[in-house]
């Protein structure tokens, strides 16, 4: 099976999650400083998830650009990706109104997480679907950027339930992280 229809379908659901925290935004109820500095935080949590969800389908175009062929296994380890990505406009409207509270920074935390934990299975489904040869493999490697996003989400849900704002900034240096494309993937198309 080719990779375009899973690509496809890929693009359509994280257009949509993108619409969906778009259309959570809510203009200030008054035309004064203090009624924009009251929806900052929620502004801001869009902000950061609408990073985490280019940050994923820019690195989700680059994967199934070097994927040569796509099995039922590759199609629920994507859908089991696009499961916890669905989840990112909740959580984010959850942490823009409550960003002081345990709870929702911990279960946007959560969601991260597993989206992270979900992307590097679906990586390794691809790479066992493959022939040792396989550009990825070598493309991919240890894979420290990832190990280090999951790492660090883990330690800002621990941190969750001490200090929220320590969590936040575990989350925000992951997303900083991956701004900076990773190459490797490309740099192994070259080759």
């Amino acid at each position: 099976m080719k990779t375009s229809r899973l690509e496809a379908f890929s693009d359509g659901v994280l257009a949509i999650i993108i619409t969906i925290m778009v259309l959570e935004l809510r203009p200030p109820e008054d035309a004064d400083i203090h009624s924009i500095l009251k929806v900052i935080p929620v502004f801001l949590s869009y902000v950061f998830s609408f990073m985490y969800i280019g940050i994923y389908w820019n690195n989700h175009h680059h994967l199934f650009q070097i994927t040569q062929k796509v099995n039922g296994k590759i199609l629920w380890a994507n859908l089991h990706l696009l499961f916890w990505l669905s989840l990112i406009p909740f959580t984010t409207a959850w942490i823009g109104h409550n960003h002081k509270e345990v709870l929702p920074v911990l279960s946007y935390g959560l969601v991260l997480l597993f989206s992270a934990i979900a992307y590097a299975i679906l990586q390794a489904v691809i790479i066992k679907s493959h022939d040792i040869t396989f550009a990825l493999r070598r493309a991919i490697g240890s894979d420290i950027k990832g190990k280090i996003s999951i790492a660090m989400y883990s330690l800002g849900v621990v941190l969750a339930l001490v200090n929220t704002w320590l969590s936040i900034a575990c989350y925000i240096f992951v997303a900083i992280m991956w701004i900076i494309p990773d190459r490797r993937i490309e740099s192994s198309l070259k080759e």
